[in-house]
C-alpha cells in the first residue's frame, strides 16, 4: 500500500511539473511573439507619400512620388517652391474624435483653398489610438486603408479622408471590419482589386507604425500647451495651430495671419468659409 501510494505521489509530482513547464513555455512563446512584433522592421511605404504624408494640390490631385524603400527617411516637402501658398500639414488618427471635429469643421474651406490654388494640404495618417477599438486595431487599419488609396488612387484621397471621418466608429467601441472599410472607400470613389487586396493584406501597417513612432518622438511636433504629440497636429507654413477645432473662422484667421506674416502683408490668402462641412 505504501509503495503504491508513493508511486501515485510521484506521478502527481510529474504531472504538476509538466503542467508548469507547459505554462512557462506558453508564456515564453507569447513574450517572444511580442518582442518579435515590436522589433518588426518597417515595410516599404506607399507611392505618393514620400514625406510620410500625401500632398494634395486640389481635391482630386496629389503630388506624385515613388514608393519609399523600407526604413527610408521621409523627404520633407519643399514648401519654398510655392511661397505664395499656405502649406497646411495635418497629422491625424482616424479613430480620433477631435480630428473628426477638425475635419468636419474645416473640410469645406480646405477643399476650396486647395482647389483655388491658395493652399496645399498634406495629410499624415498615424495610429496612436489602436487601444481604443477593443483589439480591432482600427487606427492602424484605417491608416493603412488610406495609404492604399494614396498608393493606387490618389485622386480620391481627399474624398476618402472625409468619408472615413464621417463614418468614424465610436472611440472605445469595436472598430469596423474590412468589408465596411472597403464599402466606405468605394463610396468615396476608391475601388479596385488592388485596393481590396491592400486593405485585406495591410502591407503598410508596419510603415504606419514607424511613421507614428517618428511623429510621437519629433520635438517639432510637440504641442507647447501640454508637452506631447497628439492628434490632430496642424501646421501652417511650419507654425503650429493650437486654436479651436470647431470654428472654421478661427482656423481661417490663423492661416491668414500666418501667410501675412510671411509675405509682408499679402492679401492673396484664404478667407473663412460661410458654411463648414457637415
Amino acid at each position: 500500500m505504501r509503495e503504491e501510494a508513493a508511486k501515485r505521489a510521484k506521478r502527481r509530482k510529474w504531472i504538476v511539473q509538466g503542467s508548469v513547464s507547459v505554462a512557462v513555455i506558453a508564456v515564453l512563446a507569447i513574450i517572444a511573439l511580442v518582442i518579435v512584433s515590436s522589433i518588426k522592421p518597417a515595410g516599404p511605404g506607399p507611392k505618393n507619400m514620400a514625406s510620410g504624408g500625401i500632398v494634395l494640390t486640389s481635391t482630386t490631385k496629389a503630388v506624385t512620388s515613388p514608393a519609399q524603400p523600407a526604413n527610408a527617411t521621409p523627404v520633407p516637402t519643399d514648401e519654398s517652391a510655392t511661397p505664395d501658398k499656405a502649406h497646411i500639414i495635418v497629422y491625424l488618427d482616424y479613430q480620433c474624435p477631435i480630428c473628426n471635429q477638425f475635419e468636419t469643421t474645416n473640410a469645406t474651406q480646405l477643399g476650396q483653398w486647395i482647389d483655388g490654388g491658395l493652399a496645399t494640404l498634406e495629410i499624415h495618417p498615424v495610429a496612436i489610438l489602436d487601444a481604443s477599438s477593443n483589439g480591432n486595431r482600427y487606427s492602424t487599419r484605417a491608416a493603412n486603408a488610406a495609404s492604399c488609396v494614396a498608393n493606387s488612387k490618389p485622386s480620391a484621397f481627399f474624398a476618402v479622408n472625409s468619408a472615413l471621418f464621417k463614418n468614424q466608429p465610436a472611440e472605445n467601441g469595436n472598430g469596423m471590419k474590412n468589408d465596411k472599410l472597403l464599402s466606405i472607400l468605394k463610396g468615396a470613389g476608391a475601388s479596385s482589386d488592388a485596393i481590396t487586396k491592400c486593405v485585406n493584406d495591410e502591407p503598410f501597417s508596419s510603415w504606419i507604425t514607424a511613421r507614428t513612432k517618428a511623429a510621437t518622438s519629433d520635438k517639432n511636433l510637440v504641442n507647447p500647451a501640454n508637452g506631447y504629440f497628439g492628434t490632430p497636429t496642424v501646421l501652417v507654413n511650419g507654425t503650429m495651430y493650437t486654436g479651436s477645432v470647431s470654428d472654421a473662422s478661427v482656423f481661417a484667421s490663423f492661416v491668414q495671419q500666418t501667410m501675412a506674416a510671411g509675405s509682408g502683408g499679402s492679401t492673396s490668402t484664404p478667407t473663412p468659409t460661410a458654411t463648414p462641412a457637415g
